[in-house]
Protein backbone atom coordinates (compact mmCIF):
# COMPACT_ATOMS: atom_id res chain seq x y z
CA UNK A 1 0.00 0.00 0.00
CA UNK A 2 1.29 3.80 -1.16
CA UNK A 3 1.04 6.32 0.63
CA UNK A 4 0.42 10.08 -1.12
CA UNK A 5 3.29 11.95 -1.21
CA UNK A 6 2.43 15.77 0.45
CA UNK A 7 2.26 18.50 -1.85
CA UNK A 8 5.79 19.97 -2.21
CA UNK A 9 5.97 23.61 -1.26
CA UNK A 10 6.26 25.39 -4.28
CA UNK A 11 9.89 27.20 -5.11
CA UNK A 12 9.94 30.94 -4.59
CA UNK A 13 11.91 32.38 -7.80
CA UNK A 14 15.34 34.32 -7.09
CA UNK A 15 16.59 36.77 -8.93
CA UNK A 16 19.80 35.45 -9.19
CA UNK A 17 22.11 38.29 -7.63
CA UNK A 18 24.47 37.43 -5.02
CA UNK A 19 23.74 40.93 -3.45
CA UNK A 20 21.67 43.48 -4.57
CA UNK A 21 22.41 45.97 -2.65
CA UNK A 22 23.94 48.28 -4.93
CA UNK A 23 21.25 47.65 -6.92
CA UNK A 24 18.92 48.16 -4.78
CA UNK A 25 20.63 51.63 -4.12
CA UNK A 26 20.32 52.15 -8.06
CA UNK A 27 16.74 51.75 -8.56
CA UNK A 28 15.23 52.66 -5.53
CA UNK A 29 11.28 52.74 -5.99
CA UNK A 30 11.52 50.31 -8.82
CA UNK A 31 13.51 47.85 -7.28
CA UNK A 32 11.02 45.41 -6.66
CA UNK A 33 8.61 45.95 -9.64
CA UNK A 34 11.48 45.71 -11.99
CA UNK A 35 12.01 42.08 -10.52
CA UNK A 36 8.32 41.08 -10.41
CA UNK A 37 7.98 42.01 -13.45
CA UNK A 38 11.59 40.36 -14.78
CA UNK A 39 10.68 36.83 -13.01
CA UNK A 40 6.55 37.42 -13.92
CA UNK A 41 6.06 37.05 -9.97
CA UNK A 42 4.77 38.58 -7.30
CA UNK A 43 6.99 37.08 -5.02
CA UNK A 44 11.26 36.71 -5.01
CA UNK A 45 13.69 35.92 -3.18
CA UNK A 46 17.07 37.87 -3.05
CA UNK A 47 20.08 39.00 -0.63
CA UNK A 48 20.32 42.68 0.95
CA UNK A 49 22.98 43.09 3.29
CA UNK A 50 24.48 40.12 3.06
CA UNK A 51 21.07 38.76 3.93
CA UNK A 52 18.44 37.02 2.03
CA UNK A 53 15.27 38.50 2.27
CA UNK A 54 11.95 37.63 0.01
CA UNK A 55 10.23 40.61 -0.91
CA UNK A 56 6.54 40.62 -2.47
CA UNK A 57 4.02 42.70 -3.67
CA UNK A 58 -0.07 42.58 -4.15
CA UNK A 59 -3.19 42.82 -1.51
CA UNK A 60 -2.29 39.04 -0.83
CA UNK A 61 1.13 39.97 -0.08
CA UNK A 62 -0.19 42.88 2.44
CA UNK A 63 -2.92 40.84 4.05
CA UNK A 64 -0.20 38.37 5.29
CA UNK A 65 1.56 41.56 6.69
CA UNK A 66 -1.06 43.39 8.32
CA UNK A 67 -3.69 40.30 9.06
CA UNK A 68 -0.88 37.49 10.48
CA UNK A 69 0.13 37.22 13.95
CA UNK A 70 2.80 34.83 13.16
CA UNK A 71 4.45 38.11 11.63
CA UNK A 72 6.69 40.81 13.90
CA UNK A 73 8.02 43.61 12.92
CA UNK A 74 10.78 43.43 15.19
CA UNK A 75 14.00 42.77 13.72
CA UNK A 76 12.82 43.85 9.98
CA UNK A 77 14.20 47.29 9.43
CA UNK A 78 17.94 48.68 9.83
CA UNK A 79 19.23 50.31 12.72
CA UNK A 80 19.31 53.73 11.29
CA UNK A 81 15.86 53.61 9.96
CA UNK A 82 14.56 51.66 13.32
CA UNK A 83 15.98 55.18 15.45
CA UNK A 84 14.78 57.62 13.08
CA UNK A 85 11.19 56.85 12.61
CA UNK A 86 10.20 54.46 15.27
CA UNK A 87 12.85 53.71 17.97
CA UNK A 88 12.82 50.65 20.10
CA UNK A 89 10.00 50.55 22.42
CA UNK A 90 7.26 51.93 20.03
CA UNK A 91 4.22 50.63 19.33
CA UNK A 92 5.42 49.49 15.55
CA UNK A 93 7.84 47.08 17.67
CA UNK A 94 4.96 45.56 19.22
CA UNK A 95 3.01 42.69 18.49
CA UNK A 96 -0.52 40.83 19.72
CA UNK A 97 -2.70 42.41 23.20
CA UNK A 98 0.55 44.94 24.03
CA UNK A 99 0.18 46.23 20.12
CA UNK A 100 -3.51 46.45 20.45
CA UNK A 101 -3.69 48.36 23.79
CA UNK A 102 -1.26 51.22 22.75
CA UNK A 103 -2.51 51.05 19.19
CA UNK A 104 -5.60 52.17 21.03
CA UNK A 105 -4.11 55.52 22.14
CA UNK A 106 -2.74 56.68 18.98
CA UNK A 107 -5.97 55.67 17.30
CA UNK A 108 -8.35 57.80 19.64
CA UNK A 109 -5.87 61.00 19.54
CA UNK A 110 -5.62 60.74 15.79
CA UNK A 111 -8.39 59.67 14.66
CA UNK A 112 -11.12 61.41 16.83
CA UNK A 113 -13.08 63.81 14.63
CA UNK A 114 -12.57 66.86 17.51
CA UNK A 115 -8.81 66.39 17.38
CA UNK A 116 -8.28 65.82 13.66
CA UNK A 117 -10.42 69.50 13.08
CA UNK A 118 -8.46 71.43 15.70
CA UNK A 119 -5.08 70.46 13.88
CA UNK A 120 -6.20 71.01 10.58
CA UNK A 121 -7.43 74.82 12.06
CA UNK A 122 -4.24 75.57 13.65
CA UNK A 123 -2.29 74.32 10.57
CA UNK A 124 -4.43 76.67 8.46
CA UNK A 125 -3.99 79.01 10.94
CA UNK A 126 -0.12 78.87 10.26
CA UNK A 127 -0.24 78.83 7.07
CA UNK A 128 -1.90 81.83 6.76
CA UNK A 129 0.28 83.83 9.21
CA UNK A 130 3.35 82.58 7.02
CA UNK A 131 1.54 83.36 3.83
CA UNK A 132 1.83 87.16 5.10
CA UNK A 133 5.98 86.69 5.18
CA UNK A 134 5.93 84.45 2.24
CA UNK A 135 4.56 88.06 0.11
CA UNK A 136 7.69 90.07 1.47
CA UNK A 137 10.14 87.46 -0.36
CA UNK A 138 11.18 86.81 -3.83
CA UNK A 139 10.02 83.12 -3.93
CA UNK A 140 9.69 80.38 -1.73
CA UNK A 141 10.60 76.75 -1.29
CA UNK A 142 7.76 75.33 -0.66
CA UNK A 143 9.58 71.99 1.28
CA UNK A 144 10.57 74.48 3.26
CA UNK A 145 8.13 76.26 4.47
CA UNK A 146 4.84 73.61 4.65
CA UNK A 147 8.00 71.58 6.95
CA UNK A 148 7.77 74.69 9.38
CA UNK A 149 4.17 75.25 9.21
CA UNK A 150 3.53 71.26 10.01
CA UNK A 151 6.51 71.74 13.19
CA UNK A 152 4.49 74.35 14.60
CA UNK A 153 0.83 73.37 14.11
CA UNK A 154 1.49 69.69 15.41
CA UNK A 155 3.36 71.17 18.22
CA UNK A 156 0.95 73.66 19.20
CA UNK A 157 -1.69 70.33 18.74
CA UNK A 158 -0.04 68.49 20.97
CA UNK A 159 0.78 70.79 24.09
CA UNK A 160 4.54 70.42 22.71
CA UNK A 161 6.22 74.09 23.83
CA UNK A 162 8.14 74.51 20.63
CA UNK A 163 10.75 77.01 21.76
CA UNK A 164 13.09 77.60 18.96
CA UNK A 165 10.68 76.62 15.64
CA UNK A 166 13.01 76.03 13.29
CA UNK A 167 15.33 73.52 16.02
CA UNK A 168 12.42 71.83 16.02
CA UNK A 169 11.67 71.94 11.93
CA UNK A 170 14.91 70.47 11.33
CA UNK A 171 15.19 67.83 14.02
CA UNK A 172 12.19 66.36 12.84
CA UNK A 173 11.74 66.73 9.65
CA UNK A 174 15.49 65.46 9.36
CA UNK A 175 13.98 62.16 11.15
CA UNK A 176 12.32 61.32 7.39
CA UNK A 177 14.92 62.84 5.24
CA UNK A 178 17.55 60.43 6.51
CA UNK A 179 15.26 57.84 6.91
CA UNK A 180 15.99 56.56 3.37
CA UNK A 181 19.56 55.77 3.57
CA UNK A 182 22.52 56.22 5.30
CA UNK A 183 24.00 59.44 3.78
CA UNK A 184 26.66 61.82 5.72
CA UNK A 185 23.51 64.01 7.60
CA UNK A 186 22.00 60.77 9.18
CA UNK A 187 24.74 61.36 11.58
CA UNK A 188 23.29 64.38 12.45
CA UNK A 189 20.14 63.43 12.48
CA UNK A 190 20.32 60.67 14.77
CA UNK A 191 21.74 63.02 17.07
CA UNK A 192 19.11 65.63 16.66
CA UNK A 193 17.07 63.18 17.25
CA UNK A 194 18.16 62.25 20.90
CA UNK A 195 18.07 65.77 21.83
CA UNK A 196 14.27 66.09 20.88
CA UNK A 197 13.79 62.39 22.50
CA UNK A 198 15.48 63.94 25.96
CA UNK A 199 13.52 67.31 25.77
CA UNK A 200 10.08 65.71 26.01
CA UNK A 201 11.23 62.98 28.35
CA UNK A 202 11.88 65.66 30.49
CA UNK A 203 8.15 67.14 29.66
CA UNK A 204 6.66 64.01 30.11
CA UNK A 205 8.52 63.83 34.08
CA UNK A 206 7.66 67.82 34.16
CA UNK A 207 3.72 66.66 33.73
CA UNK A 208 3.32 63.93 35.98
CA UNK A 209 5.44 65.98 39.23
CA UNK A 210 2.76 68.82 37.98
CA UNK A 211 5.64 71.29 36.77
CA UNK A 212 4.11 71.35 33.49
CA UNK A 213 0.73 72.54 33.65
CA UNK A 214 -1.27 71.77 30.67
CA UNK A 215 -4.81 70.66 28.92
CA UNK A 216 -5.20 67.33 30.22
CA UNK A 217 -6.90 66.48 27.03
CA UNK A 218 -3.83 67.00 24.89
CA UNK A 219 -1.96 64.32 23.42
CA UNK A 220 1.11 64.67 25.74
CA UNK A 221 -1.08 64.49 28.40
CA UNK A 222 -3.05 61.82 27.11
CA UNK A 223 0.77 59.92 26.83
CA UNK A 224 2.03 61.10 29.51
CA UNK A 225 -0.53 59.52 31.87
CA UNK A 226 -1.59 56.36 29.46
CA UNK A 227 -1.39 53.19 31.86
CA UNK A 228 0.52 50.72 29.72
CA UNK A 229 -1.37 47.17 29.49
CA UNK A 230 0.60 45.89 32.69
CA UNK A 231 -1.30 48.54 34.64
CA UNK A 232 1.53 51.18 34.66
CA UNK A 233 2.30 54.51 33.08
CA UNK A 234 5.22 53.88 29.78
CA UNK A 235 8.23 54.65 30.71
CA UNK A 236 9.53 58.30 30.49
CA UNK A 237 11.91 57.28 27.56
CA UNK A 238 9.27 55.42 25.60
CA UNK A 239 6.53 58.18 26.25
CA UNK A 240 8.89 60.27 24.72
CA UNK A 241 9.16 57.87 21.64
CA UNK A 242 5.56 57.72 21.52
CA UNK A 243 5.23 61.47 21.63
CA UNK A 244 7.59 61.77 18.87
CA UNK A 245 5.57 58.78 16.63
CA UNK A 246 2.81 61.78 16.82
CA UNK A 247 5.07 64.98 15.50
CA UNK A 248 6.89 62.85 13.13
CA UNK A 249 4.34 62.14 10.67
CA UNK A 250 2.44 64.84 10.75
CA UNK A 251 5.75 66.95 9.60
CA UNK A 252 6.25 64.09 7.14
CA UNK A 253 3.13 65.57 5.25
CA UNK A 254 4.99 68.04 4.04
CA UNK A 255 6.19 65.80 1.18
CA UNK A 256 2.51 64.84 -0.05
CA UNK A 257 1.83 68.46 0.15
CA UNK A 258 4.90 69.51 -2.34
CA UNK A 259 3.55 66.63 -4.82
CA UNK A 260 0.07 68.14 -4.73
CA UNK A 261 1.21 71.44 -5.35
CA UNK A 262 3.35 69.83 -8.37
CA UNK A 263 0.32 68.13 -9.79
CA UNK A 264 -1.64 71.30 -9.32
CA UNK A 265 1.20 72.84 -11.49
CA UNK A 266 1.22 70.13 -14.07
CA UNK A 267 -2.76 70.13 -13.89
CA UNK A 268 -3.77 73.49 -13.69
CA UNK A 269 -7.38 72.73 -14.66
CA UNK A 270 -7.80 71.11 -10.89
CA UNK A 271 -6.45 74.37 -9.15
CA UNK A 272 -8.71 75.84 -11.30
CA UNK A 273 -11.51 73.69 -10.03
CA UNK A 274 -10.87 74.05 -6.97
CA UNK A 275 -10.33 77.59 -6.96
CA UNK A 276 -13.83 78.20 -7.54
CA UNK A 277 -15.29 75.37 -5.46
CA UNK A 278 -14.80 71.40 -5.74
CA UNK A 279 -15.18 70.39 -1.95
CA UNK A 280 -16.46 67.07 -3.49
CA UNK A 281 -13.59 66.12 -5.32
CA UNK A 282 -11.17 67.46 -3.36
CA UNK A 283 -10.66 64.62 -0.92
CA UNK A 284 -10.13 62.13 -4.72
CA UNK A 285 -7.46 64.33 -5.68
CA UNK A 286 -5.54 64.30 -2.16
CA UNK A 287 -5.93 60.13 -1.97
CA UNK A 288 -4.71 59.97 -5.58
CA UNK A 289 -1.41 62.21 -4.52
CA UNK A 290 -1.23 59.55 -1.66
CA UNK A 291 -1.41 56.84 -4.27
CA UNK A 292 1.12 58.27 -7.04
CA UNK A 293 3.74 59.58 -4.98
CA UNK A 294 6.79 58.06 -3.88
CA UNK A 295 6.98 58.36 -0.21
CA UNK A 296 8.11 54.97 1.35
CA UNK A 297 8.79 52.32 -1.14
CA UNK A 298 7.92 49.25 1.52
CA UNK A 299 8.27 47.82 5.06
CA UNK A 300 9.54 45.20 6.52
CA UNK A 301 8.36 41.97 8.76
CA UNK A 302 9.75 38.66 10.44
CA UNK A 303 8.56 35.80 10.36
CA UNK A 304 8.04 33.94 14.38
CA UNK A 305 6.90 30.46 13.31
CA UNK A 306 7.11 28.21 10.23
CA UNK A 307 4.38 29.27 8.21
CA UNK A 308 2.56 28.22 4.79
CA UNK A 309 1.40 30.74 2.92
CA UNK A 310 0.23 30.97 -1.26
CA UNK A 311 2.08 27.92 -1.52
CA UNK A 312 5.55 28.63 -0.19
CA UNK A 313 6.64 27.54 3.13
CA UNK A 314 8.23 31.13 5.03
CA UNK A 315 10.74 29.91 8.02
CA UNK A 316 10.95 31.09 11.02
CA UNK A 317 13.25 34.18 11.02
CA UNK A 318 12.71 34.87 7.56
CA UNK A 319 12.96 38.33 6.81
CA UNK A 320 10.07 39.85 4.17
CA UNK A 321 9.50 43.10 2.32
CA UNK A 322 5.97 44.43 1.37
CA UNK A 323 6.39 46.60 -1.73
CA UNK A 324 3.85 49.92 -1.01
CA UNK A 325 4.82 51.57 -3.96
CA UNK A 326 5.00 48.75 -6.54
CA UNK A 327 1.57 47.29 -5.54
CA UNK A 328 -0.18 51.44 -5.49
CA UNK A 329 1.60 51.53 -9.13
CA UNK A 330 0.63 47.34 -10.07
CA UNK A 331 -1.76 48.23 -13.46
CA UNK A 332 -3.96 44.68 -12.64
CA UNK A 333 -4.85 46.83 -9.21
CA UNK A 334 -4.79 50.51 -10.79
CA UNK A 335 -5.91 51.42 -14.52
CA UNK A 336 -3.15 53.06 -16.42
CA UNK A 337 -1.22 53.47 -12.89
CA UNK A 338 1.25 55.96 -14.06
CA UNK A 339 -1.43 58.38 -14.91
CA UNK A 340 -2.76 60.50 -12.44
CA UNK A 341 -6.17 60.69 -11.97
CA UNK A 342 -7.84 62.20 -9.36
CA UNK A 343 -11.47 59.80 -10.23
CA UNK A 344 -10.23 56.53 -9.19
CA UNK A 345 -12.78 57.05 -5.60
CA UNK A 346 -9.77 55.09 -3.64
CA UNK A 347 -9.92 56.06 0.17
CA UNK A 348 -8.19 54.63 2.90
CA UNK A 349 -11.90 54.53 4.74
CA UNK A 350 -11.73 51.44 2.71
CA UNK A 351 -9.53 49.89 5.18
CA UNK A 352 -8.59 47.18 2.31
CA UNK A 353 -5.24 45.84 1.13
CA UNK A 354 -4.79 46.81 -2.50
CA UNK A 355 -4.56 51.53 -1.92
CA UNK A 356 -1.84 51.01 0.63
CA UNK A 357 0.24 53.79 0.45
CA UNK A 358 0.83 53.90 4.44
CA UNK A 359 -0.41 50.23 5.30
CA UNK A 360 -3.39 48.29 4.92
CA UNK A 361 -6.29 46.76 6.94
CA UNK A 362 -8.10 47.63 9.85
CA UNK A 363 -6.14 50.57 11.36
CA UNK A 364 -7.62 49.54 14.98
CA UNK A 365 -5.92 45.90 14.70
CA UNK A 366 -3.29 45.62 12.22
CA UNK A 367 0.37 48.30 11.95
CA UNK A 368 -1.58 50.61 9.24
CA UNK A 369 -0.70 54.01 10.51
CA UNK A 370 -3.59 55.75 12.40
CA UNK A 371 -2.55 58.98 10.81
CA UNK A 372 -4.13 58.96 7.51
CA UNK A 373 -7.60 60.68 8.12
CA UNK A 374 -5.44 63.44 9.63
CA UNK A 375 -3.05 63.10 6.11
CA UNK A 376 -6.00 63.77 3.79
CA UNK A 377 -7.39 66.30 6.05
CA UNK A 378 -3.94 67.93 6.07
CA UNK A 379 -3.52 67.63 1.89
CA UNK A 380 -7.12 68.97 1.77
CA UNK A 381 -6.39 72.01 3.37
CA UNK A 382 -3.08 73.14 1.30
CA UNK A 383 -5.00 72.69 -1.73
CA UNK A 384 -7.90 74.85 -0.61
CA UNK A 385 -5.22 77.07 0.55
CA UNK A 386 -2.56 76.79 -2.76
CA UNK A 387 -6.13 77.48 -4.99
CA UNK A 388 -7.95 79.67 -3.01
CA UNK A 389 -5.70 81.99 -0.56
CA UNK A 390 -2.51 82.47 -2.77
CA UNK A 391 -1.41 83.43 -6.49
CA UNK A 392 2.16 82.56 -7.38
CA UNK A 393 4.31 81.65 -10.24
CA UNK A 394 6.51 78.61 -10.80
CA UNK A 395 9.50 80.33 -12.15
CA UNK A 396 12.28 77.35 -14.19
CA UNK A 397 13.42 74.43 -12.11
CA UNK A 398 14.48 71.18 -11.20
CA UNK A 399 10.97 69.39 -10.77
CA UNK A 400 13.29 65.95 -11.63
CA UNK A 401 12.07 63.45 -9.28
CA UNK A 402 14.87 60.69 -8.48
CA UNK A 403 13.41 57.67 -7.98
CA UNK A 404 16.62 56.12 -6.36
CA UNK A 405 16.28 58.55 -3.27
CA UNK A 406 14.23 57.47 -0.91
CA UNK A 407 11.91 59.31 0.03
CA UNK A 408 11.70 61.27 -3.04
CA UNK A 409 11.19 64.83 -3.62
CA UNK A 410 11.29 66.97 -7.00
CA UNK A 411 15.08 68.25 -6.80
CA UNK A 412 14.62 72.31 -5.82
CA UNK A 413 11.55 71.30 -3.45
CA UNK A 414 9.38 73.14 -5.35
CA UNK A 415 10.20 76.76 -5.58
CA UNK A 416 7.10 79.53 -6.00
CA UNK A 417 7.72 83.23 -6.67
CA UNK A 418 5.55 86.02 -6.34
CA UNK A 419 3.75 84.63 -3.70
CA UNK A 420 0.54 87.08 -3.41
CA UNK A 421 -2.71 86.60 -0.92
CA UNK A 422 -5.80 86.59 -2.68
CA UNK A 423 -8.68 88.55 -1.12
CA UNK A 424 -11.03 85.93 0.77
Amino acid sequence: MTGTKPPQAAAIPADGAWDATLSLLREGYHFIPNRCRRLESEIFRTRLTLTEVICMRGPRAAELFYGNAALTRQGSMPQTVLRLLQDKGSVQQQDGDAHRHRKGLFVAILMAPGEVERLTGIFRSEWRAQLRHWQERDQIVLIDEVNRILTRAVCQWAGIPIGDSDERTTELAGMVEYAGHFRPGTVAALWRRRRIERRIRHMVEDVRSGHLSIDPDSPLHRVATFPDLDGQRLKAEVAAVEILNMLRPVVAIGRFIVFAALRLHQKPHWAETFRDGGDDRLEGFAEEVRRSSPFFPFVGARVKQDIEWQGHVLAKGQWLLLDLYGTTHDSQLFSRPQEFDPERQISWRDQGFDFIPQGAGAVATTHRCPGEMITVELLKESIRLICREMCSRVPPQDLSVKMNRVPALPESGFIMAEVKARSR
